[in-house]
């Protein structure tokens, strides 16, 4: 899958940014997800909106034109990692700005951070593998000047001993390449509907994903019933079928009942549609 040749002229930065807030606008809207915010409402958060998300996702486009602007055509190397890291963390600043000081989006800066960046120094060619080998080349590197404090996620991938959303940076993006951009793909090739078929992608994610999120808010009791629930949706046929569909309300209904929200998987989903968007013509405008 070969990037498109308009990202690779003039304004590929901009082009870039746009494509990035655009696919956390697409995750946010995506309905019924379970516990999450969407369309219908809040789901199992109390201090987010649809509107404060949608609000979120645009004041993080100069942030990715930073990101695409300072990566473009660069080697992989400390400094620009650190640089990436210090665009980042002004990028949460704006959030947190737009948001009133909700987190709603810093997940998905880091990890659509990256991908943005790896794109860029592409020279905006390249196919999603090497987009998620370079952004996890530069996902390993160091930024020395990373605030030493432990977020939630932190906490709960020492807790509880599971991989975290660095790991899966570092790993190239597992979650992304081999489960939800093949399901999307296949879910299409079925002949559902892109709403189901971007269901199906998240689930394919959180079949499997250590979803710090959902630790952090239920335990392992939320991983448990979030994996078997997403597994059930896929092996009755995914969300286009009727018996796949009635899976995915009993899933939210249990995501609900226990508080959980699969933040983690929500926004690799967002990075999903991202590459999706670069490497699928009819969805690139």
């Amino acid at each position: 899958m070969k990037l498109l040749p308009r990202i690779e002229a003039e304004g590929g930065a901009d082009w870039l940014a746009r494509a990035a807030t655009q696919s956390l606008i697409d995750e946010a809207r995506l309905s019924p997800k379970p516990g999450l915010v969407d369309s219908r409402g809040n789901g199992a958060h109390h201090d987010l909106t649809l509107e404060l998300m949608e609000r979120s996702a645009h004041s993080l486009t100069p942030t990715f034109q930073a990101l695409a602007q300072q990566s473009w055509l660069r080697p992989v190397d400390v400094a620009l990692r650190q640089t990436i890291g210090r665009l980042g963390r002004e990028g949460e600043q704006q959030m947190m700005a737009a948001t009133g000081g909700v987190n709603t989006h810093r997940g998905a800066i880091w990890a659509l951070g990256l991908l943005v960046s790896a794109v860029a120094m592409l020279g905006g060619s390249g196919s999603a593998e090497a987009i998620t080998a370079t952004a996890a080349k530069l996902a390993q590197l160091p930024d020395e000047a990373a605030p030493k404090v432990f977020s939630k996620g932190l906490r709960a991938t020492h807790r509880y001993r599971v991989p975290g959303a660095r790991e899966e940076a570092q790993q190239a993006f597992p979650h992304i390449m081999r489960l939800a951009l093949p399901q999307l793909q296949q879910s299409r090739q079925r002949g559902g509907s892109e709403t189901a078929a971007r269901l199906d992608a998240l689930m394919a994610i959180m079949t499997s994903l250590s979803d710090t999120c959902v630790l952090s808010r239920s335990g392992l009791d939320g991983l448990e019933t979030m994996h078997e629930g997403a597994r059930n949706v896929l092996r009755a046929g995914g969300v286009g079928h009727p018996h796949g569909w009635q899976a995915l309300a009993d899933l939210d209904r249990k995501m609900l009942a226990l508080n959980a929200s699969p933040g983690g998987a929500a926004d690799l989903l967002a990075a999903t549609l991202f590459l999706d968007r670069l490497t699928t013509p009819n969805l690139a405008n």
